[in-house]
């Protein structure tokens, strides 16, 4: 939306003038002059919509968020997320100026989050101010913001998380969980696709206790954003079916209140509040420019701003007496009187609802229920065997039937990803024939929003899944990585992993998904070759707390092995083991992942009829197979063992460490085509006779 009205663009006359709004000033300018401060001691950042929107997010804490600083990790606390994290001074002047406690090691201290030489030193080397916000990194930071739009993706997740809690755990007279969610986003956001399809995705499920505030200051890094969007904003968001209101003026808090108190009674719509700013407000040459978006103003320009705030001029990081302490005595005092009900509430609770308390009790605290891991099938070799996908979707089934926050869904493809829990009704609001308390979820083709969906999702401490194919990974790559970033345990189920898609063709085949996958931090990717790989896969994923994992799942049948011949599936959780081994040192060593392995086998055995001693590796996870220590990755792969195949039907990129500069590698070296399955694999040489070919040439 446009602003058809006129907005000051500097400070007028008086504006610390005395009265009972006088305090609040003093905090509003204090937040603008840090902000402006710490973007210029560090020569880089966004300081103008920090300038701008300090009214708004001063307001939104001190006289309506439910949070206690004394205590960040308050289950029933209102969380708020930053989407626009490139004004990261804002929220750490929050931070900062709220008090809020530092939390180390799960546990809240009586140590600030962050002091005045924190923010003395932001994005500085080490610092605990970097550049965008960071989960785990800063107490107080509820997600970890940087790509535009992911912010408002994460906060759709934390609506649906809030929901889900308390349709679960709230019992009459025991209303644990009604909290909030606030979004501060801006125009960036509403130009990338995932903040539409979140919106949509919100609007659909009816959530309530989502509020985002959408910064209209119609600037970006080019200039204005009349040369890029030009769209009626707030008509999207009403045809999505949210409640649409308008703040004219971000400094109007009297107005912003109003509009606040409205978005909490709407209980059936998301809100989104339009509100008009003036980037870097009261900087007299540089406010309303887009000079003030990504640089900082200059000594001599924020010297004229903080004169026409009535600010000393000479003074960095100045913080007035009886800034803290009137936090202190609104956000902080509110806070924990609405935090301290709660613990009296929750402790009741135990007495009242013990088997509920103690679910809830693990979920806030990373636990695992006893004998999660009880009804994990044992899969009878079998020669057709099962697809992955259908092996993974058995025991999904089976752990989710023991861990009652383990929930998820697909992008519109829950029959092909096997992914649907079976008995469990479909998250969605009452309206929509469905409940909030329901664990599976229908994200819609959205797959983009669906990652950033969970991640939000996994904040809260549930165990959230999502599903797709491979191919469609490549949509999904931002929240992936941020998963990664903040050591969420989302999973992450890719079906379809190969050229053996078949007649979809090379639009649907993935050949690059793997190494992307592969070479993100923090993330443990697994492509299992058989059945009891896949269900080992899953012990060893949902024991994992600390990060993200992602299956690579077929679409055809794998053969099931007899795990009397050959070595037990247990071996996944070192990422790569000895299948199958000869009496004598082997000649030749064949190396595959996924619907490969049992080509390795076949070869395997054909060669050990001859007389030529060879071994077999399944090698489902090279990041947990890397994290092994030296002795055992050459107990598995032996230097001097030179004779070497690996086969994956997907880019050679990577292999080459396994294969050694001697070895073949059989893999993809373009996209594939449109045939059925087996077919292609003759054609682009995944063949019994190929790789028994390529093993007889290396074990000379």
């Amino acid at each position: 939306m446009r602003a058809s009205f006129p907005t000051p663009l500097h400070a007028p006359d008086g504006l610390n003038a005395g009265g009972a709004a006088n305090l609040d000033n003093l905090c509003i300018n204090t937040i603008r002059t840090l902000s402006m401060d710490g973007v210029q001691k560090a020569n880089s950042g966004h300081p103008g919509t920090a300038m701008a929107l300090a009214p708004v997010a001063y307001t939104l804490w001190q006289d309506v968020l439910n949070y206690d600083p004394a205590d960040p990790l308050w289950p029933n606390r209102d969380r708020f997320v930053l989407s626009i994290g490139h004004a990261s001074m804002l929220l750490y002047s929050l931070i900062f100026l709220a008090g809020v406690r530092q939390v180390k090691n799960g546990k809240v201290t009586q140590e600030p989050s962050l002091t005045l030489a924190d923010l003395e030193q932001f994005r500085q080397l080490d610092s605990k101010t970097p550049g965008h916000p960071e989960y785990g990194h800063t107490t107080g930071v509820e997600t970890t913001t940087g790509p535009l739009g992911q912010g408002c993706g994460n906060s759709v997740g934390m609506a649906i998380a809030e929901k889900w809690l308390a349709a679960h755990f709230n019992k009459p007279g025991f209303e644990l969980f009604n909290h909030d969610v606030y979004t501060l986003c801006g125009d960036g956001d509403m130009m990338e696709g995932i903040s539409s399809e979140a919106a949509s995705t919100a609007a659909h499920l009816k959530l309530g206790n989502l509020i985002w505030l959408y910064d209209s200051n119609r600037i970006s890094i080019e200039g204005s954003t009349d040369i890029a969007l030009t769209e009626n904003v707030a008509a999207r968001f009403t045809a999505y079916g949210w409640q649409v209101l308008e703040l004219k003026d971000a400094n109007d808090t009297a107005t912003l209140k109003t509009l606040l108190a409205q978005a909490k009674a709407e209980t059936e719509r998301p809100t989104l509040i339009v509100v008009h700013s003036v980037i870097a407000w009261g900087a007299p040459h540089k406010a309303g420019t887009a000079a003030a978006h990504g640089e900082p103003l200059g000594a001599e320009e924020i010297r004229e701003t903080k004169k026409a705030y009535g600010w000393p001029e000479d003074r960095s990081f100045y913080v007035p007496d009886g800034v803290q302490a009137h936090m202190q005595e609104g956000l902080g005092a509110r806070g924990a009187k609405a935090r301290t009900e709660w613990e009296k509430l929750f402790a009741a609770y135990h007495t009242a609802h013990p088997e509920l308390a103690a679910e809830l009790d693990a979920i806030l605290n990373g636990k695992l229920p006893s004998g999660w891991d009880a009804q994990i099938p044992v899969f009878d070799a079998n020669a057709k065997g099962l697809a992955s996908r259908a092996s993974s979707g058995e025991v999904l089934n089976a752990v989710a039937g023991r861990l009652p926050w383990l929930l998820g869904g697909s992008a519109d493809l829950a029959p092909s990803t096997k992914t649907l829990l079976k008995g469990e009704e479909s998250f969605q609001p009452p309206a929509w024939n469905g409940a909030f308390s329901g664990r599976n979820f229908h994200f819609g083709v959205r797959e983009h929003a669906m990652g950033a969906i969970v991640n939000g999702m996994a904040l809260y401490g549930l165990r959230p899944f999502c599903a797709g194919f491979l191919i469609f990974s490549d949509y999904m790559k931002a929240p992936i990585r941020l998963s990664a970033l903040m050591h969420l345990p989302v999973t992450y189920i890719f079906t379809h992993d190969s050229i053996g898609v078949g007649e979809d063709g090379p639009t649907h085949q993935p050949i690059e998904q793997l190494v992307q996958l592969r070479a993100t931090p923090g993330l443990i990717t697994f492509r299992p070759g058989d059945a009891n790989e896949v269900a080992e896969v899953w012990r060893y994923l949902i024991a994992k707390q600390d990060g993200p994992v992602a299956l690579a799942l077929s679409r055809q049948d794998l053969p099931t092995l007899d795990r009397n011949r050959f070595a037990s599936a247990a071996g996944v959780a070192q990422g790569g083991y000895v299948l199958a081994d000869s009496k004598e040192t082997p000649k030749v060593i064949l190396i595959a992942s996924g619907s490969e392995l049992s080509l390795a086998v076949s070869a395997y055995e054909a060669l050990e009829k001859d007389g030529i001693p060879a071994r077999v590796v399944s090698m489902p996870s090279w990041e947990l197979f890397e994290a092994q220590p030296q002795s055992y990755r050459d107990a598995v792969l032996p230097p001097a063992v030179t004779g070497r195949v690996t086969i994956e039907a997907a880019s050679p990129i990577g292999w080459d460490r396994y294969a050694g500069p001697t070895g073949e590698i059989i893999a993809m070296r373009g996209f594939g085509a449109s045939a059925p399955a087996g077919q292609l694999a003759k054609k682009f040489g995944f063949t019994p006779e190929a790789v028994l070919e390529a093993a007889r040439r290396q074990a000379r």
